[in-house]
């Protein structure tokens, strides 16, 4: 119930105003490496430095204008560049929301097909987030062009907790594409989704076992610990080294466990998320684990809060 709560409210445009004035001294600095390419960059050379690989998002879904999602494309041309500078082993995701794609199709085509391009110029790799379940099939077509069209450094993303992600598998471990396997962050209906976490889970592990068995490079993206004991069990029972998949986790969630992984041989790449527009990511990171509202809480109640804490700092980062 708490759960659903949250979701709802990462749709509320007056929390979001209430919110947003506080800024990171809610708690978003535990999830967001800041609100500028700066403040992101600091954090990403820490944790390459550490061992650690990682992708990173500018923050941001729906815009409203073709002039929006220009700015958009322009922000991660250069955040493409950035990468590329400072000689980072980072890599971006993106959603095609934040591209046009829900106002107009074709604009979100030409503005990922840009992306894509100038990706591969820079010798990096494009992730395609997945969204509501509104856009999963537009998602997966646009990715299917672009792999058509010869973009081989791009991928995407499914999220065990559809009733299709199955069959959209299929069709992407046919491909070749490069899958991140995910449970789902969004408020989806009992019709479209699972509802109880004992169904995502034996989603997630079926999907898992599919795409260590026959898909490319997967990415294994869960902080769940009975996850991550399915996937290693399942790896070393059918051969599969440990360089043949990567975990994924969310930045300041289970750094020890991070670490751990890393420190055993596993290629561990931390997803990053940076920029101005952290409501609803923040709502989200609640929604999975609303045992995090305590942490927002303690904030609130807190003289010092995040107050003098530099974006992307350890501090207030105790693994959930």
């Amino acid at each position: 119930m708490l759960k659903q709560t949250i979701l709802a409210a990462a749709e509320s445009p007056r929390l979001q105003r209430v919110v947003q004035r506080h800024g990171m001294r809610l708690g978003a600095a535990r999830f967001v490496a800041g609100e500028t390419l700066d403040d992101a960059v600091v954090v990403l050379r820490r944790l390459n430095e550490s061992g650690l690989r990682a992708n990173t998002t500018l923050l941001g879904e729906g815009v409203g204008s073709e002039a929006e999602t220009r700015a958009v494309v322009d922000s991660y041309t250069t955040i493409l560049d950035r990468i590329a500078a400072e000689r980072l082993r980072v890599n971006v995701a993106l959603k095609l929301t934040h591209l046009g794609l829900s106002f107009d199709e074709e604009l979100a085509r030409v503005n990922i097909g840009e992306l894509v391009a100038h990706a591969a110029d820079r010798g990096n790799f494009v992730r395609l987030d997945m969204e509501r379940s509104n856009h999963t099939d537009l998602t997966l077509d646009i990715f299917e062009t672009l792999w058509n069209l010869g973009y081989r450094q791009a991928g995407v993303v499914i999220q065990s907790y559809l009733r299709r992600s199955a069959a959209d598998l299929e069709r992407m471990i046919a491909l070749g594409a490069r899958v991140r396997l995910v449970k789902g962050a969004y408020k989806e209906s009992r019709s479209v989704a699972f509802q109880q976490k004992t169904e995502v889970d034996a989603s997630y592990i079926d999907l898992m076992k599919r795409l260590l068995s026959a898909g490319t490079y997967p990415a294994i993206a869960t902080h769940d610990p009975a996850m991550i004991a399915a996937t290693r069990t399942f790896a070393e029972q059918h051969g599969i080294p440990k360089t043949g998949y990567e975990f994924q986790m969310l930045y300041g969630i289970r750094r020890d466990l991070q670490m751990q992984l890393a420190s055993e041989g596993h290629p561990i790449r931390v997803y990053v998320p940076f920029g101005r527009e952290w409501f609803p990511y923040f709502m989200r990171r609640l929604g999975e684990r609303p045992a995090n509202v305590g942490f927002v809480l303690k904030n609130l109640r807190s003289d010092r809060g995040d107050r003098g804490v530099r974006p992307g700092s350890d501090r207030g980062q105790t693994p959930v």
